[in-house]
């Protein structure tokens, strides 16, 4: 067995673009075997774990089938990404879970997976194509208004707001910009946008951001962050610069640190997707779809905003119930 670890450590290193885990096995109809993958955006966000926990978790359930996960070294990786998901299709399986980095990128893998036969199951960021058997998502959109209307009601329904954005090209990046914007325009006319960053994800590098804002800003009264790194990132950042309370913050997903970041009063609000039960549903949808069975297309796995007031009963819905 040790052998046999060893080995498939080494052709993952060699090769950079096979899976970094399996397990489990379940049965189609007919009583064969079902091979599953699920690529994500990485492999270190709590985020992603937690998708993974509940691909495997129904993989557990449902009893035999060949689940793989993989994801590239970066959030900025797409190309090492759509390499990945051609590798997918060289290997024949049998459904295809994906979270696009780029929205536009990722198209050909996953319309020439669709050709091939394979069910394709969209998770967490969207594709700019139809061809897909299903896409499990928050509605970033709705959750990103929901975010306005939160940081809007810390600062008082005035001032100046900055935008710390994750991944340029990914549609969750889009929507999450794009529906606080919106809100922000069209119900708080007091408040102004001073400007949007990308930190791609990297918590360093939103840190970097967010003090460089409030250094050209002093009069700050918020940010907005978009995901889990940039959330961590500008909240160290306004701790560090003893703005805690002062500069109100709002962010996306929830891990120990943003749990702490609002304990500690820096986080005002974070928007709580169900990362879980898109790895869960994605994975049943995909057996659903193939053993011919009807299926949700578009499904929205549900967004809860937390603070102080209900941080302590997130974590268990965050885990899938764990």
């Amino acid at each position: 067995m040790k052998k046999i670890l060893l080995i498939a450590v080494l052709v993952t290193t060699l090769t950079g673009v096979l899976p970094v885990w399996a397990r489990g096995r379940t049965q189609d109809s007919s009583g064969g075997q079902i091979k599953a993958i699920f690529i994500a955006m990485d492999a270190q966000d709590e985020h992603w774990q937690k998708v993974k926990a509940g691909t495997e978790a129904k993989a557990k359930e449902l009893g035999n089938i060949d689940l793989t996960f993989n994801a590239p070294p970066n959030k900025l990786d797409s190309v090492m990404q759509l390499q990945m998901v051609e590798d997918a299709i060289t290997k024949k399986v049998d459904i295809l879970m994906v979270a696009p980095l780029n929205a536009d990128a990722i198209v050909p893998a996953v319309e020439k997976a669709k050709a091939a036969g394979i069910v394709v199951i969209i998770i967490d960021s969207a594709a700019n194509t139809d061809k897909y058997d299903a896409f499990l998502s928050t509605d970033n959109a709705a959750a990103a208004a929901l975010a306005a209307d939160e940081l809007a009601k810390a600062v008082g329904g005035s001032g100046k707001i900055a935008i710390i954005n994750h991944q340029p090209g990914a549609g969750t990046t889009m929507a999450r910009q794009s529906g606080f914007e919106d809100q922000i325009k069209s119900k708080y006319p007091n408040i102004a946008i001073v400007g949007t960053q990308y930190s791609n994800g990297e918590k360093t590098k939103a840190l970097d951001i967010a003090t460089d804002f409030m250094t050209a800003n002093p009069d700050l009264a918020g940010i907005y962050a978009t995901n889990e790194g940039s959330t961590i990132g500008a909240g160290n950042s306004i701790e560090q610069a003893g703005k805690a309370g002062k500069v109100k913050f709002v962010g996306f997903d929830w891990s120990a640190d943003t749990k702490s970041l609002i304990e500690r009063g820096v986080l005002n609000a974070s928007m709580v997707q169900n990362p879980f039960v898109m790895g869960y549903e994605g994975l049943q949808a995909g057996v659903d779809v193939y053993n011919k069975k009807p299926v949700q297309r578009q499904v929205d796995t549900g967004v809860t905003v937390a603070t102080s007031a209900n941080a302590a009963s997130i974590d268990a819905m965050a885990w899938g119930g764990k």
